[in-house]
């Protein structure tokens, strides 16, 4: 294992599926659950719905909410590459953290990832990658702002923030509003959060809400523009009723 890594934000940490995460010290979290693994959660609570809901569309753009250490996006190459490997990818992924991005050539991946490493020093080096395919862009810089770039755009939208108490921000009524936007209408959302004032500022933006369950993983959340199949929906009418003190995060919060 490299420590070249580690440094006074980013420490590498060992997750419950044998994978490595990191834990930020800005933001005192882990970048994944370490229960459920750094490798599992992106499969379980990103890659496999996401991917079952696009795997009809011969070009998909996904918008991966924040980079982070990458999994999401290192996953879905490589699910899509074994089930999908004709389907045009074009991943955009903001990023506030470039100290973090630079590190990544250093950081203790699983070896399934051993075919993507040109990519991830790619990315890590460049802030993107083109081959074949697929495409990746990494941006350095606010995700509020990069979402409202796009109108209509995203087929999936991973919603990966750190959580809505460390980072308020990526998860307010408001910005749910601006990813709506970017969304195409049959679009998927995925996110490993349940928290009711999350699915409040989803609701409140038109989503359907719905719970993703499994034996390998804890319960997360997909939302969509339209209704699916295929997962148990939230009663959000009964959430609210039972919970009328709880309100979605707004921006008029942030600076309170």
């Amino acid at each position: 294992m490299s420590d070249r890594f580690d440094d006074a934000n980013h420490t590498m940490a060992l997750s419950e599926d044998g994978s490595y995460t990191a834990y930020s010290c800005e933001y005192k979290e882990h970048y994944h659950s370490t229960r459920d693994g750094a490798l599992h959660e992106s499969l379980y609570k990103h890659v496999l719905p996401a991917f079952a809901h696009t795997q009809h569309k011969k070009e998909i753009a996904i918008l991966d909410i924040c980079y982070g250490l990458g999994f999401n996006t290192l996953v879905t190459l490589l699910h899509f590459a074994q089930h999908a490997p004709k389907t045009k990818l074009s991943i955009y992924a903001p990023e506030l953290d470039a100290e973090l991005i630079a590190g990544l050539k250093n950081f203790v991946y699983p070896e399934v990832f051993a075919p993507l490493e040109p990519i991830i020093e790619a990315l890590s080096t460049k802030q993107r990658y083109e081959g074949g395919a697929w495409s990746v862009e990494i941006f350095l810089g606010d995700a509020r702002n990069y979402v409202k770039r796009f109108r209509n755009f995203f087929d999936i939208v991973y919603q990966d923030a750190f959580s809505p108490s460390a980072n308020p921000a990526l998860w307010t009524q408001e910005y749910f509003a601006d990813i709506r936007q970017a969304m195409k209408s049959d679009a998927i959302l995925t996110t490993y959060s349940t928290a009711l004032k999350t699915r409040l500022a989803l609701d409140a933006n038109g989503f359907f809400v719905y719970l993703n369950e499994g034996e390998k993983f804890r319960n997360a959340t997909v939302a969509t523009l339209m209704p699916i199949d295929g997962y148990k929906a939230v009663d959000m009418q009964h959430k609210r009723s039972c919970n009328p003190d709880v309100k979605p995060l707004c921006d008029a919060m942030l600076d309170q």
